[in-house]
């Protein structure tokens, strides 16, 4: 009889034994994280995006011919910043005949203002014709149809007023191959004779331009541009004895850095 009783006790142990093998302990749910983690990972995102810094600069340098004078110009942009903020900086010119005839500067505070605009604040500096500085406020962006714009106003040292609107458009022929047409605008609030322009719409310049991108960052230009003065600066030229309208042919190359 107990040899019986021992056979099943032991039976009943072998049984039971993958059951207590298997068990698995119970475990207590996850915490969620608090809101408090969650407003700080938040704002770690935020800082980490607004402290990202970028830089770009972009050259254009060319020759060519305007009239019987042989001409040079530059015109450089570049900008250092992240998403809404940057500084840029702006500088374009042109010599006839080994003379410097314009050359400007600016350095301008950028913020991001709407998805495709920047509104800017800053200050230029002309070399020629004649020393003079600025306050500058303007906008710059993409407009719709993809046209770049450049617009703004120029407060002198001397109290006087002049806007200044630029736009134009990328259109690509090939992959590598592109027309870029540009408008320029320039009008003063009041006449300017050391300058020798008049109040009103003072010059507006249309120029076509067909680049081939080799790379990205390198692309030589062929350009044609045309410029006609316009109202009381038309006039005060005439007076001078200079053409009120001209038109050049450059070539040159684009780089980006």
């Amino acid at each position: 009889m107990s040899r019986t009783l021992i056979l099943l006790a032991s039976l009943g142990l072998t049984l039971g034994a993958p059951a207590l093998a298997t068990a698995q302990p119970v475990q207590a749910p996850a915490t969620p994280a608090s809101p408090t983690t969650r407003a700080d990972a938040a704002h770690d995102q935020a800082v980490m995006e607004h402290t990202r810094s970028f830089s770009f600069l972009r050259a254009d340098v060319d020759a060519g011919f305007e009239a019987d004078h042989e001409v040079f110009t530059w015109d450089v942009d570049g900008w250092r910043g992240g998403d809404r903020n940057k500084v840029w900086l702006k500088s374009e010119g042109e010599a006839a005949d080994g003379e410097l005839e314009e050359a400007e500067v600016q350095l301008l505070y950028s913020r991001n203002v709407s998805t495709f605009f920047d509104a800017q604040v800053g200050i230029r500096y002309d070399f020629e014709p004649g020393r003079t500085a600025y306050l500058v406020a303007g906008i710059q962006g993409l407009a719709p149809y993809q046209f770049e714009t450049d617009a703004a106003a120029f407060l002198s040292e001397e109290g006087d007023l002049s806007l200044r609107y630029e736009q134009s458009l990328d259109l690509l022929l090939t992959q590598r191959l592109v027309i870029e047409p540009e408008i320029e605008l320039e009008a003063f609030a009041r006449d300017v004779e050391e300058r020798g322009v008049g109040a009103g719409l003072s010059s507006a310049e249309a120029s076509l331009r067909v680049r081939y991108e080799i790379t990205r960052k390198f692309a030589p230009y062929a350009e044609v541009a045309y410029q006609r003065l316009l109202g009381e600066t038309s006039a005060i030229a005439q007076r001078r004895g200079e053409d009120a309208e001209e038109t050049a042919f450059r070539a040159g190359v684009r780089v980006w850095f």
